[in-house]
């Protein structure tokens, strides 16, 4: 209850480590704790008192994150934790885990008599027929100050979840079918087998139905979440106080670092299947084109994995498994070969052996394309980059900077007029890659300046005077670019080098991460309890060549295009605990001396251009119906009254079907290094040719190259 000196902090550990049996799980717990305490202490950028208000707002996030829409806590549960609200800093001082273990025997109990509960309420039919209504929005709910009402609670919800599928069955409406559940969305394969159902015969059939597929859902819920264990728990408590330092700090048990550097480097070591759990099972739901399984032929969608055996090692019976424990046992080393024994659909049973490959996530990397509209000579060219990723464990491996080159200078040899790169949903990823990005574009001259706990900024410096691009561009950005998008973005628009196309503003992200290897702060005899796993922590914030930062404002657009975001407030600004914005000191830069971007012209030709472009208004007619949308709570389970309110829900949403069918006048060619790699493999060229049929599609593209062709915007050098 009171500020803890990092002294104690550092005494603790020293003595856990003291007396540490390497069978004492509880004891590794405790030393696990107080080594990501010492780093947050040592390593943040703006560590924080270990006191009564770090306690407290660990403790509503952790309540909140173990039961976010009320459905298992009760309220004397709350009121039994309640008093270790203000304690927490004086267990963590101790290495205590005494309030999580209680809190974690609490829920259990809870989601056992939940379990018991959801079947015997959809165990007899509904009636919807009375005057009820469903409340969604757990923001204003409070605990169930009794059993009945937590079950009356559920029943509401498994009643208003009943009603939607209904719905859809008696109407056969599956575009507009609207699916309610806490723990997530409906899984894209039940969408579609609905999508070919017939109406149903009666109230009574399409009722049945909806009720089945309801308990379906929740018996694969209820398995994951008994499959949750006291680590996985453990990790969201030292998490919730972690995150009370900032959003993007964050623990890492060992397998969850494992599936970050997967994400990262946007390549693995497997058979290159997407895989899934159903009733018990894993299932197969999607080979990766030319992976090992792909190759291999045998391996198909719908098969049911039952056995996997190392080689000619026994076999290991994965049905009731964990979904990721039977995964890491499915991956292995490149070469390695992989017994799977798996059910197929027509019930038999086959060993299949693979041999693991590198299975390389193609969406991740960047890719590129020649854009030219009808009745224009001006070729643009146009490079969609994902993520700023890179190989941490390869320093040769693939990395977002070298591929963006490759892609330019390609480009560049089919001679283009102009450039867009596209960051649309890019959450960031390398900083030094960004620099490295930005260099290509201009001459020489500060990208970012980076602060760190202690002195004074840093700055990142593109010291190559060759300009790799010196032609017009564009940046398409929105609501989703984060951090090292960000970074790029307000490169380009600080030396005036590019003009940046988006909605409002970006993600707003201005904080850089760093992980720390928690086992290497151990000192010699504590071996036997690793691995201890990983800890990201935000070790410095990075800052504009004029000054500003990007945390929390983000980057303003050039251009400022209307999306179905528009009205609703995303972004870091909405994250709880996020680093506040702050200015330093501007570095010395020089604006691009190439070309010059006339700002005037181009908001007003663009204001008159989007203010007559029937695309645009519908988006933004979209965007303030999402709005309105958003702020709906309450849904009647009254039939009739359901049916009216959708269906007047539905008239009103009717007009914006059709967005993102038309094709603009865009002409989208592959590079000719890329057309004959994919001319003997029909699965890539299957999949180019849909992406470029997407970019035909997007009104935001289209905008992006009448910008690069419209006289007067742009002079170039």
């Amino acid at each position: 209850m009171k500020n803890i000196p990092r002294s104690i902090i550092a005494l603790s550990l020293f003595l856990l480590l003291a007396a540490f049996s390497p069978t004492d799980e509880r004891q590794r717990d405790q030393i696990l704790l107080q080594s990501i305490l010492k780093n947050l202490e040592s390593l943040h950028y703006s560590p924080l008192a270990i006191d009564d208000d770090l306690s407290a707002k660990a403790f509503d996030l952790y309540v909140e994150r173990m039961d976010y829409g009320k459905m298992f806590f009760l309220a004397e549960d709350i009121r039994r934790l309640q008093p270790y609200r203000n304690l927490l800093d004086d267990q963590l001082k101790h290495g205590s885990l005494e309030f999580f273990d209680i809190s974690n025997d609490l829920i259990i109990k809870r989601i056992n008599e939940a379990e018991t509960m959801y079947q015997e309420i959809l165990s007899a039919p509904f009636d919807f027929d009375t005057e009820e209504f469903y409340l969604a929005n757990a923001d204003s709910l409070e605990f169930c100050t009794s059993p009945q009402a937590l079950r009356d609670r559920w029943r509401l919800s498994l009643k208003y979840q009943t009603l939607t599928r209904m719905i859809t069955r008696l109407e056969q409406d599956k575009d507009t079918a609207q699916v309610a559940a806490e723990d997530g969305e409906e899984l894209e394969e039940d969408v579609e087998e609905d999508r070919n159902l017939a109406p149903a015969a009666d109230r009574a059939e399409a009722e049945a139905w909806a009720r089945d597929k309801v308990a379906k859902r929740y018996r694969d819920w209820f398995s994951r979440l008994r499959q949750i264990n006291r680590n996985d728990r453990l990790a969201v408590y030292l998490n919730s106080i972690v995150n009370v330092y900032d959003p993007h700090s964050e623990y890492f048990p060992p397998k969850a670092k494992e599936d970050f550097d997967i994400r990262f480097s946007g390549q693995l070591e497997g058979i290159g299947a997407t895989l899934q759990q159903e009733d018990g099972y894993v299932k197969v739901r999607e080979i990766v084109p030319g992976s090992a399984s792909w190759k291999q032929g045998e391996l198909e969608v719908n098969d049911l994995i039952l056995k996997v055996g190392q080689g000619t090692e026994e076999p290991v019976d994965i049905v009731d498994m964990r979904l990721d424990d039977a995964v890491r046992l499915i991956r292995g080393p490149k070469g390695t070969e992989v017994r799977l024994t798996v059910k197929k659909v027509d019930g038999s049973q086959k060993i299949i052996p693979i041999i693991r490959d590198v299975v390389v996530i193609e969406e991740t990397f960047a890719k590129s394309a020649v854009l030219q509209e009808e009745g224009q000579d001006r070729k643009i060219g146009y490079i969609m980059l994902p993520s700023f990723y890179m190989d941490f464990k390869d320093p040769n491996g693939r990395s977002a900077a070298a591929d963006v080159l490759k892609e330019l200078e390609d480009l560049k040899d089919e001679g283009v007029d102009g450039l867009v790169i596209d960051l649309r949903g890019n959450g960031g990823g390398s900083l030094l890659d960004a620099v490295k990005m930005a260099g290509y574009f201009i001459e020489k001259g500060p990208v970012v300046q980076v602060k760190s706990r202690y002195g004074d900024p840093y700055v990142f410096d593109d010291k190559d005077p060759q300009v790799q691009y010196s032609g017009p561009m564009v940046v398409l950005v929105n609501g989703f670019s984060a951090s090292a998008s960000e970074i790029f973005a307000a490169a380009m628009q600080d030396y005036q080098r590019a003009i940046i196309v988006g909605s409002s503003s970006t993600f707003g992200k201005g904080t850089v991460q760093r992980f720390f290897e928690l086992d290497r702060t151990l000192p010699p005899g504590a071996e036997d309890i690793q691995p201890l796993g990983s800890i990201k922590l935000t070790t410095q914030k990075f800052y504009r060549v004029n000054g500003g930062a990007t945390q929390l404002k983000g980057v303003t657009p050039d251009l400022v295009l209307p999306d179905r975001y528009t009205y609703i407030d995303i972004g870091e600004k909405e994250r709880e605990y996020a680093m506040p914005w702050t200015v330093i000191e501007p570095a010395r830069y020089t604006p691009w001396e190439g070309s010059s971007i006339n700002y005037e012209y181009l908001r007003d030709a663009e204001s008159q251009r989007i203010g007559g472009n029937p695309t645009f208004a519908l988006i933004d007619a979209q965007a303030r119906q999402l709005k309105d949308q958003r702020r709906i709570h309450r849904y009647p389970l009254n039939l009739k009254h359901y049916q009216s309110w959708k269906a007047a829900l539905d008239e009103k949403n009717k007009r914006f079907r059709e967005l993102g069918k038309d094709t603009f006048d865009l002409r989208v060619n592959p590079l000719p290094a890329e057309a004959s790699l994919v001319a003997a493999d029909s699965v890539k060229l299957q999949s180019m040719k849909k992406w470029h049929g997407q970019l035909m599609k997007d009104v935001y593209l289209k905008e992006a190259v009448d910008l690069l062709n419209m006289k007067g915007i742009v002079r170039n050098r």
